[in-house]
């Protein structure tokens, strides 16, 4: 299991890459395990500013369908089209070329509630 140690993470499975103001996020090796097969990516709240934990869009596997959450207060500043050719990307490089959204923080200090790694792999049971 795969759970790079300079980023943070939610309860909710999201990992989070802070640079400066902005936020990227994907959703962790762990989710993209248990979801399966991920077949769509869809995202219409870009250019919305939207609060911590409101639903910022759904990933859609063979199995299932599952909101994302932020895990940051902000604006959605982008979204991985790519994803829209390869969803797919979310399986094979959660940390990498599977990132979602990008997101301009409008309260910086919420960072400090996100989960370490070791808090994650706690959760997680890894």
């Amino acid at each position: 299991m795969n759970i790079p140690a300079e980023l943070k993470y939610t309860k909710d499975h999201e990992w989070i890459r802070v640079e400066g103001d902005v936020a990227t996020v994907g959703v962790t090796d762990f989710a993209q395990s248990e979801l399966g097969d991920i077949v769509y990516v869809e995202v219409e709240t870009l250019d919305e500013t939207l609060d911590q934990d409101e639903v910022f869009g759904t990933v859609e596997a063979v199995k299932t369908v599952s909101d994302l959450f932020l895990p940051l207060s902000g604006e959605i500043v982008a979204f991985n089209e790519g994803l829209e050719e390869e969803p797919e990307k979310v399986n094979t490089d959660p940390y990498g070329e599977g990132w979602m959204i990008k997101i301009k923080l409008s309260d910086p200090s919420q960072v400090e509630a996100l989960l370490s790694d070791a808090a994650y792999k706690e959760l997680i049971g890894a």
